[in-house]
C-alpha cells in the first residue's frame, strides 16, 4: 500500500506539473494548449543533450533546459499564435494540435524514435521508511513539485507580473488601458508554461525513457488540469495527484490494460458530477 502511493504520487506530480504549464497559459491568454506534453518532451529531450550527450552536472542541465523551453514558449506566442488573436477559441486549440504534432515530428527527426535516457546523481539511491523502500528521485519530483507550486501561486498572488497575468486574463482590453503591455504578458506567460513542463520532463525522465511519443502524458495531465478546476494552480497538482494514485491503484488491483484508462474515467466522471472542478475559480463581475 505505502509503495503504490509512493508511487502514485511521484508519477502525479509529474502530471501536475504539466497540468501547471495547462493552466498558466489558459490563466494569461484563455488558450488551452494542448501542445503541453510535447513541451516536457523537448524539454525531456533537451536535458538529455545537457546531462546525457555533453556531460553537464544535472541540476545546470535542467536549469538550462528549462531557459531553452522559455525562450522557445516565448518565441512560439509571438511567431504562431499572437497573429491568430481575435479568433475562435476552437481555431487556436486545433492549432495547437498541429504545433504538438509537428513538435513530435522535429523531436524525431533530431533526436530519432529510438527510446533513450541519461543517468541522474540519484540513480539507485534509495531511502528506507516504515519497511519499504523509496527511491531518492521520487522524493526530488515531489519536492521540486512543491517548490514550483508555492513559488508560482505567490507569483500570481504577490507579485506585480503575476497580477498582470491574472489581470490580463479576466480582461485583456482593460489591462491594455491600466498600462499593462497584454502581449508581453501573453508571451511570457507562454514561456514560463514550457519551462514548468521542461522540469517536468527532466524529473520524468529517470522514471521513464524519453522519445518522440511521451508527449502523450499531456493528455492525462488535461485530465488533471480538469478535475482540480481548470484555472486553479492547487487544483493542478491536486488533479495530478489524483490522477496518479488512480493508475497504480487500478494497476495493482483491476486487470491489466484499465489503469491506461484511468485519467478518462475520472475526466467523464467529473464532468458528469462537478464540471467545476475540485478547486472551483469564483470570479465576480461588477456592474
Amino acid at each position: 500500500m505505502l509503495n503504490l502511493l509512493i508511487n502514485g504520487a511521484a508519477q502525479g506530480c509529474v502530471y501536475g506539473l504539466v497540468a501547471l504549464g495547462f493552466v498558466l497559459i489558459y490563466k494569461a491568454t484563455g488558450v488551452v494548449n494542448l501542445a503541453q506534453g510535447e513541451f516536457l518532451m523537448l524539454g525531456a529531450f533537451a536535458g538529455y543533450t545537457f546531462i546525457g550527450l555533453w556531460g553537464l552536472p544535472y541540476w545546470l542541465g535542467l536549469i538550462l533546459a528549462a531557459v531553452c523551453l522559455m525562450a522557445f514558449g516565448y518565441a512560439l506566442e509571438r511567431i504562431v499564435f499572437r497573429p491568430m488573436l481575435g479568433q475562435p477559441s476552437s481555431a487556436l486549440m486545433i492549432l495547437t494540435i498541429g504545433v504538438g504534432l509537428l513538435l513530435r515530428a522535429v523531436a524525431g527527426l533530431i533526436w530519432g524514435h529510438q527510446p533513450t535516457g541519461f543517468a541522474t546523481p540519484f540513480d539507485g539511491e534509495r531511502l528506507r521508511l516504515l519497511g519499504t523502500h523509496i527511491w531518492t528521485q521520487q522524493l526530488m519530483v515531489a519536492a521540486t513539485t512543491l517548490f514550483l507550486c508555492v513559488l508560482l501561486y505567490g507569483f500570481f498572488r504577490h507579485a506585480r507580473l503575476g497580477i498582470a497575468i491574472r489581470a490580463a486574463s479576466q480582461n485583456r482590453l482593460a489591462a491594455g488601458y491600466v498600462g499593462i503591455h497584454v502581449n508581453q504578458v501573453s508571451a511570457l506567460a507562454w514561456g514560463i508554461g514550457a519551462a514548468v513542463s521542461a522540469v517536468a520532463g527532466v524529473l520524468l525522465a529517470p522514471l521513464t525513457l524519453i522519445d518522440p511519443q511521451m508527449g502523450n502524458v499531456g493528455l492525462k495531465a488535461f485530465a488533471a488540469a480538469v478535475l482540480g478546476g481548470f484555472g486553479s494552480l492547487p487544483g493542478a497538482v491536486a488533479g495530478g495527484l489524483l490522477v496518479g494514485l488512480a493508475e497504480q491503484f487500478a494497476a495493482f488491483y483491476l486487470p491489466p490494460g484499465f489503469s491506461t484508462a484511468t485519467a478518462y474515467v475520472l475526466l467523464l466522471t467529473m464532468l458528469v458530477i462537478h464540471p467545476q472542478g475540485l478547486f472551483r475559480q469564483n470570479q465576480g463581475r461588477r456592474a
